[in-house]
C-alpha cells in the first residue's frame, strides 16, 4: 500500500466523530431511539437496545489490549475510522458524508487497528480461527496483514465471506480529529 488514508463516515445531520459510547447509558439510549424514529433507513436505526452495552464492553477489551501492547490513549473512547474507502459503510447513512485523513497526520502510538470490525473481531462466538481474530494491531503490524489478505472491502464488501468488511481504526486522541471537525463545521 503506497499511501494510506483513514475514512470516517457519518450522517451530515449529526456531524463527524459523534459516538454513542461517549454518552451516558440513558443519553445513548435516547439518541439511539431518536435515530430510529428520525432516520429509519440508516444502519444505526437497526441496532437493538443492547448495542450500547456491547460497544462499551468491546471498548473495554480494546483499551485493555491496546494498553498491553504499550499503546497510548489520550481519551477513554476512541474515534472510529477505517482503512481506505468502504463502499458498504458509505451506504450506512441517509445523508452520508465522510472525512478522509492521511495516516501521516496521526501519532501512530495512539492508533490501533482490527482486521474487521472490532465487535465481531472480539466476539468468541464469531471467532472461526482466523489468525487476526481476537487481536489488536499497531500500524506496523497491520501492514503485513494487508499485504497477505488485502483490504476486506476488496474481497468481502457484501459480507458473503464473513464479518470482515473493512479494517477498523481506533484513534485514541483528538488530534488531528479536532481540526477536521472544525474544518467540516466551517464548510
Amino acid at each position: 500500500m503506497s499511501k494510506m488514508y483513514l475514512y470516517h463516515y457519518f450522517d451530515k445531520r449529526s456531524g463527524p466523530f459523534n459516538s454513542l459510547s461517549k454518552l451516558s447509558k440513558e443519553e445513548a439510549e435516547r439518541v439511539l431511539d431518536q435515530v430510529k424514529c428520525e432516520r429509519p433507513d440508516s444502519q444505526s436505526a437497526k441496532r437493538d437496545q443492547t448495542y450500547v452495552w456491547k460497544r462499551w464492553n468491546c471498548e473495554a477489551i480494546l483499551r485493555r489490549e491496546w494498553a498491553a501492547k504499550g499503546g497510548l490513549m489520550d481519551i477513554p473512547s476512541p474515534h472510529y475510522m477505517v482503512v481506505e474507502h468502504s463502499p458498504w459503510l458509505s451506504t450506512w447513512f441517509e445523508q452520508g458524508d465522510f472525512i478522509r485523513i492521511p495516516i501521516e497526520e496521526f501519532d501512530l502510538r495512539k492508533v490501533s487497528f482490527t482486521y474487521g470490525d472490532s465487535m465481531p473481531t472480539f466476539n468468541p462466538s464469531v471467532n472461526v480461527g482466523k489468525e487476526y481474530h481476537m487481536k489488536i494491531y499497531t500500524y506496523e503490524e497491520i501492514l503485513p496483514l494487508i499485504e497477505k489478505y488485502g483490504l476486506p472491502q476488496d474481497w468481502n464488501d457484501d459480507g458473503a465471506h464473513g464479518p470482515e468488511r473493512y479494517i477498523e481504526v481506533h484513534v485514541w486522541t483528538d488530534e488531528p480529529i479536532r481540526r477536521y471537525i472544525e474544518e467540516w463545521n466551517d464548510a
